[in-house]
């Protein structure tokens, strides 16, 4: 089979700038991949690298002929696992653009079979979990008008960005602005242990549902001592990147967050999910800021999750792409009715 290949550079304004402990984002640069059959059938995927990991759009589009290559030499989209040992071989690093493109193969490969790709794995989309809306950090009265307005828009779990001087202050603003609302919290990496353990405490009177990375993922001993004295449960997300990490990091984290962007693709986080469950942990799948190109794969992985922080696209401003419909916080996969990852242009 022929397979022809291509890619795109995109640069997504961001509907309000988003900020973290560490950074503020005002667009997304997402590379945009699409392969192609003979038949004239196309996959779509992209890639939505973090600078926080060593990559860059620069750095994608840098390595994505050498990806794309090991894809036209197999020609074979339902070749996905030869394909990937031949993208490691040739490019051991940057997982975000082998997500890309891996993405775009899994949606080329159940569309060719004519169903969704949550069908293809054999999974109910009754089991996935809603997910939550980030709430990015911001003058405490502006966060908790962002709180107002995502209730409004009916999204029943809120993912709060923490990491400030003030950080009892706006989650008290959050919990008074959404008192029905879940809420999670999390510091991208900003205290030390003891205050982790000490917000903890204090988080747990708001009946906030976990803590996310409290500490830096250079401070593994850190992270322990949180988790053995937390009044909260913990997940790690800087702390779990890869496959290798989810044994690291299973004596002191409840909760492990994968993204396709950090591991390389679809095919490494069910083996990450599938490690996590064997040590016992609950599994959380989030997302850089992407667009549906890249989102709606991540989707038909929701039902193996026990929590979903899927809301990168929501976060753009516009998008060239829908993908599975979202709605009041539901990953609704079966009324997508589209084979592949439900990825399509928008015209």
């Amino acid at each position: 089979m022929l397979l022809t290949t291509e890619f795109e550079r995109v640069s997504y304004p961001l509907a309000e700038e988003f900020t973290i402990s560490r950074s503020t984002q005002t667009e997304a640069e997402n590379v945009v991949v699409r392969i192609t059959d003979d038949g004239g059938m196309t996959g779509v995927g992209a890639a939505a690298p973090s600078a926080h990991y060593g990559e860059t759009a620069d750095t994608v589009e840098a390595v994505l002929p050498e990806l794309l290559d090991a894809v036209e030499s197999v020609g074979d989209p339902h070749g996905i696992a030869r394909i990937e040992r031949k993208m490691r071989e040739r490019v051991a690093d940057n997982p975000a653009a082998r997500a890309g493109v891996e993405i775009a193969l899994h949606d080329l490969a159940s569309k060719r079979l004519g169903v969704p790709l949550y069908r293809q794995w054999g999974l109910d989309p009754a089991d996935a979990p809603p997910t939550s809306f980030t709430v990015g950090l911001d003058e405490t009265e502006t966060m908790r008008e962002k709180t107002e307005s995502a209730v409004e828009a009916g999204y029943p779990v809120l993912k709060v960005k923490l990491g400030t001087d003030r950080d009892e202050e706006i989650v008290g603003a959050v919990r008074e602005a959404a008192p029905e609302a879940t809420i999670r919290v999390d510091a991208n990496e900003a205290w030390t242990p003891r205050e982790a353990v000490r917000m903890s405490e204090t988080l747990a009177e708001y009946d906030v549902e976990f803590v996310e990375q409290p500490v830096p993922a250079t401070d593994p001993e850190g992270l322990k001592f949180v988790y053995e004295r937390s009044a909260l449960p913990i997940a790690a997300d800087e702390s779990c990147v890869a496959l290798a990490d989810v044994p690291r990091v299973a004596d002191r984290v409840d909760i492990v967050n994968l993204k396709l962007m950090k591991c390389g693709g679809l095919a490494e986080a069910t083996r990450m999910i599938h490690a996590a469950r064997a040590h016992g942990l609950e599994v959380m799948l989030g997302c850089m800021i992407e667009s549906n190109a890249a989102i709606a794969a991540a989707c038909h992985l929701a039902p193996l999750l026990d929590y979903a922080d899927l809301d990168g696209a929501l976060l753009l401003e516009s998008d060239d792409y829908e993908g599975v419909p979202i709605e009041d916080g539901r990953i609704r996969l079966r009324e997508s009715n589209r084979s592949g990852t439900g990825a399509r242009r928008v015209d």
